[in-house]
């Protein structure tokens, strides 16, 4: 009775550990940083520039998601809105700590929306490239620089993927306070060496914690422990 009681034990530790480490090894990621660099790699691929990935812009692209307030029904479509140009001055800027007189002209957006996350080259692929004019806004010459933003990352449903594109200069547009963004939640943004996919899903643990235990405390009932 006591083998079984340890080996239920060491199972429910190990399945703790396991998930633990999984969900650790996920903070390392930027689903951002990857769209980014998915964009570059079918610029280059295609003789294009590569872009400068801005911090700022991207943070921008990150609250311009957040303007949506969830509503997948208004991105794409006969439906399809968007923010007021206004607000990057107004909120978006000032929400990311963007220095307003440095806000650059965008030249390019892409926009996407799904109910289920998918990696972010499938997402390039699939979601933000979606037609012939969002190839001729990938494959632009007026761009210079990216920032692209994921929203939902923190295992919220729906997904929003963004990215913007400016032809301002690297280290003059899109100035950021201080040169650090305001991180902010729920959502990932490029170009800020944020760690940010699955990070919220560390407070899943105890979650699991909870379960293993519950299921430990079923088991050693059953045996008459």
């Amino acid at each position: 009775m006591a083998t079984q009681t340890w080996l239920l034990l060491g199972c429910c530790i190990f399945f703790i550990s396991a998930e633990a480490a999984t969900l650790q090894n996920k903070v390392t990621d930027n689903p951002a940083d990857q769209l980014v660099a998915a964009l570059n790699s079918n610029r280059t691929a295609h003789k294009s520039s590569t872009l400068y990935s801005n911090p700022g812009l991207a943070c921008v692209a990150l609250q311009y998601v957040k303007a949506y307030q969830g509503d997948c029904d208004e991105v794409g479509g006969p439906n399809a809105k968007k923010p007021a140009e206004g607000e990057f001055a107004e909120t978006f800027a000032p929400n990311c700590g963007v220095e307003v007189k440095t806000l650059g002209p965008i030249t390019g957006r892409l926009l996407g929306c799904e109910t289920k996350y998918v990696k972010p080259d499938e997402a390039f692929s699939g979601i933000l490239m979606k037609n012939s004019k969002s190839l001729e806004i990938l494959y632009s010459k007026n761009h210079t620089e990216v920032g692209a933003a994921v929203s939902g990352s923190d295992g919220g449903s729906p997904y929003f993927w963004c990215v913007l594109f400016s032809n301002g200069t690297s280290n003059s547009s899109f100035v950021l306070e201080g040169g650090v963004a305001k991180i902010s939640r729920p959502g990932c943004f490029s170009g800020a060496n944020d760690q940010c996919n699955g990070a919220n899903a560390l407070f899943k643990i105890p979650i699991l914690v909870s379960v293993a235990v519950g299921a430990l405390i079923f088991s050693l009932s059953s045996l008459g422990v």
